[in-house]
């Protein structure tokens, strides 16, 4: 049974995605406020997070800055904030849906499920036909979803990591920022292509070298990126 840890300061709308989620079969954990969801997350391990950003204490960004510190699970943003920049910050910071108050409990139970769904598949996969990558200083193994470059271990949030793989799998074939979205997020993100641009720019931040003007993804100005080697 997939545990949800679920974190508003609201007892109406935690009471109702409760309802929701346990009545898919899921197992719901539910947080107040900022703080109190940093501990919980602390003492259990869960299988997706939803995360108010409007938190007392602790603040929505915070605390996924927190969780980012040791863990790529999966979170899905709630807010009534639904400026572009607030969406940019929260994929930026590594967050995997977001969605705006007011929202469909239904649609967001349907979000819930694709995501772990997902998640499912891409570790079956990796698991029986992945195989490591290794050119140039980078190491990608899919199995354990770890990086490497020149020895040193690069943290990856889930989004970075499935980007790269799949750039990895295919390199020196141009992607456009539409086809990037699809294949890491199929059918189940409703966005633009901004997250894309955001993702790929800090991937790229990660996994360059500070005295080389050499770049493992280049872009190619109004058309699209692409893994080289």
């Amino acid at each position: 049974m997939p545990t949800i840890l679920v974190i508003d300061d609201e007892p109406k709308i935690l009471r109702i995605i409760e309802h929701c989620l346990t009545r898919e079969g899921y197992e719901v954990t539910t947080a107040l406020d900022g703080q109190q969801a940093i501990e919980q997350f602390q003492r259990q391990d869960y299988d997706l997070i939803i995360l108010d950003l409007a938190l007392p204490k602790v603040d929505g960004f915070q605390v996924c800055r927190t969780i980012r510190e040791t863990s790529s699970i999966p979170i899905i943003i709630l807010s009534v904030r639904n400026q572009e920049v607030d969406k940019i910050l929260g994929f930026n910071l590594g967050v995997d849906d977001y969605l705006t108050k007011p929202f469909s409990p239904i649609e967001l139970c349907l979000r819930v499920k694709a995501i772990l769904r997902r998640t499912k598949e891409e570790n079956h996969s990796s698991s029986i036909d992945g195989s490591s990558y290794s050119h140039n200083g980078l190491t990608i193994n899919p199995t354990s979803r770890e990086v490497y470059l020149d020895d040193h271990p690069i943290e990856l949030t889930a989004k970075e990591f499935d980007i790269l793989w799949f750039m990895v799998k295919h390199p020196n074939k141009v992607f456009t920022r539409k086809q990037l979205l699809y294949q890491i997020w199929q059918n189940d993100y409703v966005g633009n292509e901004d997250t894309v641009t955001v993702l790929i720019s800090r991937l790229r931040e990660k996994i360059k070298r500070t005295d080389s003007q050499f770049s493992f993804i280049q872009t190619l100005r109004g058309v699209g990126y692409k893994f080289v080697i």
